[in-house]
């Protein structure tokens, strides 16, 4: 079987999950106009080219991987989730090699919240976790979805008081500031 399993059976019994999210949309932007440049070339190239067979064909088959190369990366961008539960934060991505990375809660020294201006417009951030003595898989997570949330939740399991967090599954109706 090829399919990735569901990250929530890497789950344990004990462990309550508390944010389930894939990336945000924007990380698919740079392999979309990547590949829109790229078709745009093979047009542009096949149009001043000599018309032949062989031209047509190439430019044909350099369109089509184009296309299935982007068609792969949606695929791989729509089965990586990020997952935060109260004891650990997982991520799992891949589709033929499926790997999980994880990092304990209790390892966290230190919580960095970035958003560039991108990022605020259409509202994804990065998270740089830190923890003691060594650098973990998961040390910085581009592109997260609804950062100040995730973040929120993230330090309150992190920092706040053993059993009595508020967090609760993924932020079920988004909350505003005033």
């Amino acid at each position: 079987m090829l399919a990735p399993r569901e990250i929530d059976e890497y789950l344990l019994p004990t462990e309550r999950r508390v944010i389930r999210v894939r990336q945000h949309w924007a990380v698919m932007v740079r392999h979309l106009t990547e590949t829109a440049l790229f078709l745009l070339l093979v047009v542009v190239a096949q149009a001043y080219l000599p018309t032949s067979v062989l031209v047509d064909n190439v430019a044909f088959y350099l369109g089509l991987v184009a296309v299935l190369r982007f068609t792969v990366l949606t695929i791989l961008w729509w089965i990586e989730r990020i997952v935060i539960t109260d004891k650990r934060v997982m991520l799992a991505e891949g589709i033929i090699t499926h790997n999980v990375g994880m990092m304990p809660l209790s390892k966290v020294t230190d919580l960095t919240f970035r958003r560039s201006l991108g990022g605020r417009m259409f509202g994804y951030g990065t998270l740089i976790v830190e923890s003691a003595g060594q650098i973990q898989a998961l040390n910085k997570i581009s592109y997260m979805p609804r950062p100040e949330e995730i973040y929120e939740a993230l330090s309150e399991l992190v920092f706040g008081e053993k059993g009595k967090t508020r967090a609760t599954g993924m932020l079920a109706r988004p909350r505003w500031r005033r």
